[in-house]
C-alpha cells in the first residue's frame, strides 16, 4: 500500500531498491540507478503526499508491489 512518507524514509526506500544518492542538482536533489534520474522533493515540515509519492515511483519505473515490498 502506498502512502504519504518522510523524506528520509523515501530516500531509504529507493537505496533499497538499488538507487544512488541523493545527488545535488539544480534545485533539488536526485537519485539514479543506471539511466534512469529521479527528483527527490526538497525537505519540508511535512511528511511526502501519497499522490506525489505515487508520481515518483512511476517515473522510477517502481512497480507498487516493489515498493511495498522495499
Amino acid at each position: 500500500m502506498i502512502r504519504s512518507i518522510s523524506r528520509r524514509k523515501l530516500v531509504q526506500k529507493l537505496r533499497k531498491l538499488e538507487f544512488g544518492g541523493p545527488f545535488p542538482g539544480g534545485h533539488h536533489l536526485y537519485m539514479t540507478k543506471g539511466p534512469l534520474k529521479v527528483r527527490i522533493p526538497n525537505p519540508h515540515q511535512k511528511d511526502i503526499s501519497k499522490s506525489l509519492v505515487i508520481k515518483i515511483i512511476h517515473q522510477a519505473g517502481i512497480s507498487t508491489e516493489e515498493w511495498g515490498g522495499a
